[in-house]
């Protein structure tokens, strides 16, 4: 196993035929450091979704909000974001405790869609000194990044817009092939598009 793959992406990578796209992607994009556009683009979110797994991997996904410049990178390869009073069940928290392994997706709707993934190690803490410059944390956040990785934002839709992303699948509709599939750096390495159902 890799840093980004196990046996099950593999195995899936070789039925489609992916895993030289899968390969180039890794190479082109991923990093174990956070660019100055990564803190600009997670230092100026509203918001983040949270994936953990307790103990037995049992997986949870938290909604993660606060205002802009609640999460905060703190060293090269490092973040963190304070916990506010919830509903008291910390199943993230929690989740952390038994497994620090977490995933972080930071999304922007905007005219620009974008997504970041942030993948590492988490750690909790309620007398961390950095909590004093979080209004409201009643714990702390540290996460060690094991990688970062931009995804392709094109299923992404406007919040509010009475249409689906044009690359969405649907009757009567042929998606488009994505920008980035023609860029120099990925064009030789794309797989082929399967045969799907066209639905009704």
């Amino acid at each position: 196993m890799d840093v980004m793959f196990h046996d099950g992406n593999r195995r899936l990578q070789d039925q489609f035929d992916s895993r030289r796209i899968a390969d180039r992607l890794v190479e082109k994009l991923s990093r174990y450091a956070f660019s100055d556009g990564d803190r600009a683009f997670i230092e100026g979110a509203a918001f983040f979704f949270l994936a953990t797994a307790d103990a037995g991997g049992r997986p949870d996904c938290s909604f993660k909000g606060g205002v802009p410049g609640f999460v905060r990178v703190v060293a090269e390869d490092e973040i963190a974001f304070p916990d506010y009073d919830g509903n008291g069940m910390f199943k993230s928290l929690g989740n952390i405790l038994a497994n620090p392994a977490v995933g972080l997706l930071f999304i922007d709707m905007g005219e620009k869609p974008r997504r970041l993934r942030v993948n590492g190690t988490a750690s909790v803490s309620r007398d961390d000194p950095l909590m004093q410059r979080f209004a409201g944390a009643q714990l702390l956040v540290r996460v060690t990044v094991r990688a970062i990785f931009p995804n392709c934002p094109r299923y992404i839709v406007t919040p509010g817009s009475p249409e689906p992303s044009p690359y969405a699948p649907r009757p009567g509709h042929v998606p488009p092939e994505p920008a980035w599939k023609g860029f120099d750096d990925f064009k030789d390495h794309i797989h082929p598009r399967q045969p799907t159902p066209t639905g009704e």
